[in-house]
């Protein structure tokens, strides 16, 4: 039996993550706790999970894992904090909102011989696992160039503390950005060395204190370019929360793929060297992943996320000038 804990429940995913552990076989969720007494006892009665005064007795429970679902300036903290105990964490992303936090997360888990893992749920999402392997297998050719969204509502309707530059470290480009760069890592096995950064708080809801929209143009180390479109800007009408979408153009032609609540999907549009035409082929996705031995980022690649949010918010003030620092240079290619 995996015994595994909740630490906070601050983050709107944290609902998700209590009724994704009770479907596990040989999973159970121990208990939570939460720095927030008020909101601990709250969420812990609505969801019937055992609720323990401190983040100290929940770590001493013997566990195997914990979940870390705090405020994102303050995952560092209970990670820390974990580690220290033996327990391997699950760090709800982004993993830092400082480059020297994620180095000192890395480092005291590798000390303490614990597992940090973040959550990236798009390495496990059926129809990115289908557009990896069609770059893998070479059908679009040699990628030029990706252009990458991830769209969303403003958080803050769900919790607050999103909009809140002390706890969340900035609003859409922190939120919205890492998944993205992540699946760029992954499906190219290239780091990013420039970012250009412009940001809004022209869309509602930021509270004067957050970018609300934001947009990213990255250089990557092996020469390729990409777009990530990071706002907040579905509204509270929309039939989903928003989504992900990648398009990543080739020579042989482009490759789409797109997953949110209601729609899960990858498309291939390939031009024929036999006809002027645009020929596509669209497969729906069939469902989650289930291996669980598909690759994931190592430490090493958790901080190479940071480095990128770093690297915007020198960038964004600046009025878009682009930025090499936090260890980024032209010619970097760390494999995670």
């Amino acid at each position: 039996m995996i015994r595994l804990g909740l630490m906070s429940f601050a983050h709107v995913h944290a609902e998700a993550y209590v009724e994704n552990i009770r479907g596990i076989a040989d999973t159970q969720l121990v208990g939570a706790a939460d720095d927030d007494r008020a909101r601990g006892e709250q969420c812990a009665a609505k969801l019937g999970v055992q609720p323990f005064p401190t983040y100290q007795d929940l770590l001493a429970q013997h566990l195997d894992g914990v979940i870390v679902c705090s405020e994102n300036t303050r995952h560092r903290a209970l990670v820390e904090m974990a580690a220290r105990a033996g327990v391997s964490v699950l760090c709800e992303k982004p993993l830092a909102t400082t480059l020297p936090d994620a180095r000192a997360m890395i480092e005291v888990c590798a000390r303490a011989g614990v597992i940090l893992m973040v959550a990236f749920p798009m390495r496990f999402s059926a129809p990115l696992l289908q557009a990896r392997q069609a770059v893998e297998e070479g059908r679009v050719g040699k990628i030029a160039c990706c252009i990458g969204t991830n769209q969303g509502q403003n958080p803050r309707r769900h919790r607050a503390w999103f909009v809140d530059k002390q706890l969340a470290g900035g609003g859409a480009v922190m939120d919205h950005t890492v998944h993205l760069v992540d699946i760029l890592r992954w499906y190219l096995r290239t780091e990013v060395a420039e970012v250009y950064a412009q940001t809004t708080e022209l869309l509602p809801g930021g509270n004067g204190g957050v970018e609300t929209g934001g947009l990213l143009l990255l250089t990557l180390a092996n020469g390729l370019f990409a777009s990530i479109d990071c706002s907040w800007s579905r509204p509270a009408s929309y039939p989903t929360w928003g989504g992900l979408a990648l398009e990543l153009i080739g020579e042989r032609g482009v490759l789409r793929a797109v997953t949110r609540d209601s729609v899960a999907a990858v498309g291939i549009r390939c031009q024929s060297s036999n006809d002027s035409g645009i020929r596509r082929r669209d497969s729906r996705a069939q469902g989650p992943c289930r291996d669980r031995d598909r690759w994931v980022p190592g430490p090493r690649g958790h901080q190479r996320g940071v480095r990128v949010g770093a690297n915007w918010t020198a960038s964004a003030p600046s009025r878009g000038r682009p930025t090499y620092g936090g260890g980024m240079s032209r010619h970097t290619d760390v494999r995670a």
